[in-house]
């Protein structure tokens, strides 16, 4: 399977890098072609442009050669996995705004004869959620895990409801001991290598 692994962390020494590298080493070992796209360190910007707005309902609608690129990587890809922190009960800015210029018309979604909106990914057949919070499980269902809900229910609705979600969330990891960091680790290996 062609899997694109999306991470969205700034610091290199962070655990959710540790997640990552864990993830391409299962995904690899299990078979599958993977790609890893670090937003951090490739520099993706995180706010759309007053020009790429302008050019959203073009025919044109990707000015940035670099999300170009990445909108190539995601019509390939079968499985989209994403590895970030939640902050503020949801997406890391850089990952919303990437969703936002990579899922334009024409990708995340088109429109058919009628000019009603269709799913644009219907080739993507698994959606994969890992995300670290610093709070507990309770509080996070109770801030309804906003960054969760758009991977799994918005994003969900650009492949179809035959797209399979896998969430896998590790909380209180501020005071996480070494244990249940590389339990969770195992965790994250067992998830790839099935996916």
């Amino acid at each position: 399977m062609n899997v694109l692994v999306v991470l969205a962390h700034p610091n290199a020494a962070s655990f959710n890098h540790a997640i990552a590298a864990t993830a391409m080493k299962s995904l690899t070992a299990a078979g599958h072609e993977a790609q890893l796209l670090d937003l951090y360190a490739l520099g993706c910007k995180a706010a759309m442009s007053a020009e790429e707005r302008t050019a959203y309902h073009s025919d044109q609608p990707v000015l940035d050669p670099m999300i170009a690129g990445h909108i190539a990587l995601v019509r390939k890809a079968e499985a989209l996995v994403f590895i970030y922190p939640t902050w503020w009960s949801s997406l890391p800015a850089i990952l919303k705004g990437w969703l936002e210029r990579v899922m334009v018309p024409g990708v995340g979604f088109v429109f058919d004869d009628a000019g009603k909106v269709r799913p644009g990914l219907t080739h993507v057949r698994r959606i994969v959620g890992i995300s670290t919070y610093g709070s507990p499980w309770r509080y996070v269902r109770l801030m309804n895990d906003n960054g969760r809900r758009t991977l799994t229910r918005a994003l969900r609705m650009s492949c179809g409801l035959r797209t399979r979600c896998r969430w896998l969330g590790l909380y209180k990891t501020d005071t996480a001991s070494a244990a249940t960091l590389a339990a969770f680790l195992v965790k994250v290996d067992k998830r790839m290598r099935s996916l």
